[in-house]
């Protein structure tokens, strides 16, 4: 699977709710950093997301993916959250470490 298959199924998981799916592409080392808060692990990102977020009622609707030039690692996601209503809530990017197969790290930026 290619780097950007990989983020793509990540958005498809959480907006699934498919805690299995999601756990399938982040690797058990993995790291979220936002601005109010950073998650270490694999299993304690997939709790966070299916069990303790703070709306569940979203949809990620990603504008670009693209692959930084010269870097084999990164992909960068720019978007905007949804509520399941219609209502824009804000806009994102998101920058992902992926290494073997599985995102390792996630920074996101909100705006």
């Amino acid at each position: 699977m290619s780097h950007t298959e990989l983020v793509e199924r990540y958005y498809e998981a959480i907006d699934a709710m498919d805690a299995d799916g999601l756990g399938a592409v982040l690797a058990p080392e993995f790291r979220h950093d936002r601005g109010d808060r950073t998650i270490e692990g694999r299993d304690r990102f997939v709790e966070f997301m299916v069990e303790d977020r703070p709306r569940t009622d979203t949809v990620h609707a990603v504008d670009t993916l693209f692959r930084p030039e010269g870097d084999d690692d990164e992909v960068a996601a720019h978007g905007r959250l949804f509520a399941d209503d219609g209502e824009e809530l804000f806009a994102f990017v998101d920058l992902f470490t992926v290494a073997e197969g599985e995102i390792v790290d996630l920074r996101t930026f909100t705006k």
